[in-house]
């Protein structure tokens, strides 16, 4: 005989409550009063026979039975709206929204996806091109695709692509009273950076040249910023392989010189677990792989 369970808007009335640790917020939450909240939370208190919260002056902390409670709750509310999403779908068009970086979106993604279009014309692809990290387990994001080291704890995570790192510039700057022949030719150049300013000391430490100032520069928010300005001949960018191919296929852009250093980070493609096989997501995934095979 199954245990009868509390009622749903009590435990929702909890989620947002410890979610937040404070009753004011999960009533904004709720769109209800933060009274109706404390009575809600009073009545699943009372139905489980235990303390959820230690309720503070000013503050809300979980007790032993609230943090054993919430992880469960979280996963059960999110299986719930995935399904609701999912039964709502199998009426509609599909929609897939991906988040990532603007630069990938811009310099990867769109020139590809007609490929995945013309794959599978029934799903409805939204890009959201944002730097900032996607919730998978609140935002309205089905797949996101990171910069980093794959390491995305609760998170399947699949390897995309790998990046080398080398500087790129307009094909003028390789004449001139400041040729570029060797990377020590950088020091009478501006550097191109991203707002982070990071990658170009990290690179000439790399591969060991001294003598450039490497945090001096134009920075830009994003890559193709940078991408830009170089080609119209301000300074020498640092091009990551995946962000590049296309200018140095069309001759907008050169390396100077024949020198690379591999970065530790790389793109991966991170859903939910329990979503990874989803449909609209694997056959994403799937495309995903097929553009990434070598030719």
């Amino acid at each position: 005989m199954q245990t009868a369970l509390p009622p749903l808007g009590a435990l929702h009335a909890f989620e947002a409550a410890a979610r937040h640790l404070s009753f004011k917020r999960a009533a904004g939450d709720l769109h209800v009063t933060p009274g109706a909240v404390s009575q809600q939370i009073k009545l699943l208190e009372d139905r489980l026979g235990v303390a959820l919260f230690v309720r503070r002056p000013r503050a809300l902390e979980l007790t032993e039975a609230g943090r054993l409670l919430l992880p469960p709750t979280q996963r059960a509310f999110r299986l719930l709206a995935d399904a609701v999403t999912r039964v709502r779908e199998n009426n509609h068009v599909k929609v897939l929204t991906v988040s990532t970086l603007p630069s990938f979106a811009a310099l990867w993604i769109v020139p590809r996806l007609g490929g995945f279009r013309a794959r599978q014309p029934d799903i409805d692809v939204r890009i959201s091109a944002t730097p900032k990290l996607a919730d998978l387990e609140r935002d309205d994001v089905d797949v996101s695709i990171r910069y980093g080291l794959g390491h995305y704890l609760g998170l399947h995570s699949e390897h995309l692509l790998a990046d080398d790192l080398f500087p790129v510039c307009s094909p003028k700057l390789l004449t001139g009273s400041a040729p570029l022949n060797k990377p020590e030719d950088l020091a009478r150049h501006t550097l191109l950076h991203d707002e982070l300013r990071q990658e170009w000391p990290l690179w000439l430490r790399a591969i060991g040249v001294h003598g450039v100032e490497a945090t001096r520069g134009t920075s830009f928010s994003l890559w193709e910023l940078a991408f830009q300005a170089a080609i119209g001949g301000q300074g020498v960018a640092l091009g990551r392989s995946t962000l590049v191919a296309r200018y140095l296929q069309s001759g907008e852009l050169v390396r100077p010189f024949e020198v690379s250093s591999p970065s530790e980070l790389g793109y991966y493609v991170v859903c939910l677990p329990e979503r990874k096989d989803e449909p609209k997501i694997a056959a994403f995934r799937a495309w995903l792989r097929a553009e990434t095979e070598p030719v």
